[in-house]
């Protein structure tokens, strides 16, 4: 029987990083599922799904615990089920701003007040054209319960919007298994 697992990366950015995490899930006769991997301030950072046959999973969790020999530390943990998640939509959204402390976290509370999961957040700070003054970007995808009143939730992040002085969009997409 396969093992689903999440693999948790944390090292030094550099070279090869990834090849040894793909060559010890290969040796282990792992099959490398999906993967969200990034450097970020000199570091890499990431999480990778790979399932592997029972047999083998002792072998991959030990040769993943010998990276740290190297500066590379993988936290491996197992999943119990996949689950398929209740109907919903998929929505995507976009915020844009002059930096400030707490906007993201204005955003994250006026979605989980709403019931809403954010499956994939990424978020950037840069400067303002021509002023140079500190730029805050965001974009993300949302899974939404099909209950949820978008024009209600639209009219609270207008109001978050407003409040800091960004600019907030969201796009619901079509029904979907969120």
């Amino acid at each position: 029987m396969d093992k689903h697992l999440i693999l948790s990366v944390l090292s030094d950015d550099r070279p090869g990083v990834i090849k040894g995490i793909a060559e010890i899930v290969a040796r282990n006769n792992g099959n490398w599922q999906e993967s969200r991997l990034t450097q970020l301030a000199g570091k890499f950072a990431g999480v990778i799904r790979v399932t592997v046959a029972e047999a083998n999973l002792a072998g991959l969790q030990t040769s993943l615990q010998q990276l740290a020999n190297q500066g590379i530390r993988v936290l491996v943990e197992e999943l119990q089920t996949i689950t398929a998640g209740e109907r919903g939509r998929t929505a995507t959204f976009t915020a844009i701003g002059p930096d400030r402390p707490g906007i993201v976290l204005e955003i994250t509370q006026a979605l989980t007040q709403y019931n809403i999961n954010i499956a994939d957040l990424n978020t950037n700070c840069s400067s303002m054209p021509y002023s140079g003054e500190p730029l805050f970007e965001a974009e993300g995808v949302l899974h939404v319960p099909a209950s949820t009143d978008l024009d209600q939730l639209t009219d609270q992040l207008e109001a978050i919007a407003n409040a800091l002085g960004v600019d907030i969009s969201l796009e619901a997409d079509q029904l979907s298994e969120a």
